[in-house]
């Protein structure tokens, strides 16, 4: 077998995933049944793309780390400062 040179799946490996379905929306439906994120062609075939369902597939744990994820909920809006400055402004 050769060495991928997509970053995503063709349209034959993804006929290979989906043995015995042979209707695209079928497809679509049973990708994201295995916890893939998949989009949709201009042509209406599946498309996958080929890191994310190897770390689905193998199970390999998010990429994501607890501090990336303070990180993040840190940099939401500061709602209580908005308010107060904008009662500021008006009195």
């Amino acid at each position: 077998m050769s060495t991928p040179t997509t970053p995503w799946y063709t349209d034959q490996e993804i006929d290979d995933l989906c043995a015995g379905l042979t209707h695209n929306a079928a497809k679509m439906r049973y990708l994201r049944a295995q916890g893939l994120t998949v989009t949709q062609k201009p042509n209406g075939r599946p498309l996958l793309m080929r890191e994310h369902a190897t770390k689905v597939l193998s199970g390999m744990p998010s990429t994501e780390t607890p501090t990336e994820n303070a990180t993040r909920q840190a940099l939401q809006p500061n709602r209580a400062g908005l308010v107060m400055q904008l009662a500021s402004r008006r009195g």
